[in-house]
């Protein structure tokens, strides 16, 4: 499946390709309210604007989780590639996963822009050589408090979201979380960049081109509303968990402008 993005008007350049790497199926929810999951990914990193000449991104989605992987003959055209959630673990032997695995190691060795939501920050750490497993404290479910570490590397993408973000040593800011796996050991050379009381490895880097987030930027609070009906319904979650997070959104909401001002920064600044 394909999107095309429009560039800004006046924008002459060259169009940007991204992949999506989708890990889940569509909800049913999601396909008649959204589209589809590369919809809600596309409205939230995709970039806004009229047509430029020659400009503009251009979005594919290759469903992982069926084993549709890009070819070697198609990762050298995309600048970006981004791994969503699952409902799978990352840690799993499944072919598809085993084979995303490879495909990520791939394309680090390529230097190619790569960031991982949810199960994609998992699956990423894992490929890397790092350790995921079951979230010690069990399900995290709703709105989530992150803080960013106190020293953080000099990457653009960086200071570019964290500009206007409350000035403190360790600065702030809420995100959607759904997940029952967590990060339990980085690989070497990555370094954390948040953490929360929840979760020890909230975003992590390796370099300036691989960026993992346990929570989902993406999310709007209805996806998550309609997640949460379909946990309980499924026995997954009880009824109070899910009701805690109902009345948690009617007071709270994650700070999503910040979230996908960092994704989009990441997977479109080129670093100098």
């Amino acid at each position: 499946m394909k999107v095309i993005v429009a560039a800004a008007e006046g924008g002459v350049r060259r169009r940007r390709r991204y992949a999506l790497l989708l890990a889940a199926r569509d909800s049913d929810y999601v396909r008649k309210v959204y589209g589809g999951y590369l919809e809600v990914f596309v409205r939230a990193f995709g970039d806004d604007g009229d047509v430029g000449d020659g400009g503009g991104e251009e979005w594919d989605m290759f469903r992982a989780v069926d084993g549709e992987l890009p070819g070697a003959d198609e990762v050298d055209g995309y600048d970006g590639f981004v791994i969503s959630g699952s409902p799978h673990d990352a840690y799993a032997d499944d072919l598809w996963i085993l084979r995303l695995c490879l495909l990520v190691r791939d394309l680090v060795a390529m230097r190619k822009r790569l960031l991982g939501i949810c199960f994609g920050h998992q699956v990423i750490c894992r490929a890397l050589g790092g350790r995921v497993g079951k979230a010690r404290g069990g399900w995290d479910i709703g709105i989530r408090e992150v803080a960013m570490a106190e020293s953080l590397p000099p990457y653009r993408f960086l200071d570019d979201a964290l500009q206007g973000i409350t000035a403190a040593a360790a600065p702030y800011a809420k995100i959607t979380e759904v997940h029952q796996d967590e990060v339990w050991e980085l690989p070497a050379g990555a370094e954390v960049l948040a953490s929360s009381s929840k979760t020890g490895v909230e975003m992590f880097c390796a370099g300036d081109r691989v960026l993992g987030i346990q929570g989902h930027p993406e999310y709007t609070a209805d996806i998550l509303l309609n997640l949460v009906d379909r946990l309980s319904s499924a026995g997954s979650i009880t009824m109070a968990v899910a009701e805690g997070v109902r009345r948690q959104l009617e007071d709270t909401g994650p700070d999503r402008e910040f979230w996908i001002k960092l994704c989009k920064s990441f997977l479109k600044t080129e670093e100098e």
